[in-house]
């Protein structure tokens, strides 16, 4: 099984979006669209208080008619956050956000936010473990390993 620390490794892009509670959710949306990601980590004074994503958004903007300009991040950001350590496990976070319908996840450790991990990087690196092991059982079959 591979940890959320190998997982933040082979992630091409390691930079953590951020904004603040009091930002506006047009501000977070424009920076969500101008670095192309689903979901901001709300950080407040240094500590993580938040998460913004695109279906805060969808959800609390657009379905209940309200403003994006005039409605503070903090008004519509899910809180309180769940978060991994670099040390957990590529199941152990896909249950954790079955089980909480979540597709984003920081990594904090320390008290630190250390990078943030999609449903999509554990898909991709579940898949990529799975086709190790085809490949390993296919030589073991053919008779490749000693």
């Amino acid at each position: 099984m591979t940890t959320v620390a190998h997982i933040l490794k082979s992630k091409p892009e390691q930079q953590v979006y951020t904004t603040t509670p009091a930002t506006s959710v047009y501000d977070a949306v424009k920076l969500m669209s101008d670095r192309n990601v689903g979901a901001l980590v709300v950080v407040d004074e240094g500590k993580v208080v938040g998460m913004f994503t695109e279906r805060d958004y969808a959800r609390k903007i657009v379905l209940m008619a309200r403003s994006s300009k005039d409605t503070p991040v903090r008004d519509i950001m899910s809180a309180p956050v769940l978060y991994v350590s670099p040390k957990q496990t590529n199941e152990e976070c896909m249950a954790l956000m079955t089980e909480n319908r979540l597709r984003h996840l920081p990594v904090m450790e320390g008290g630190r936010l250390m990078g943030l991990i999609s449903i999509g990087d554990l898909v991709k690196d579940i898949i990529s473990e799975q086709k190790f092991i085809i490949r390993q059982l296919e030589h073991y079959i053919a008779g490749d390993i000693a």
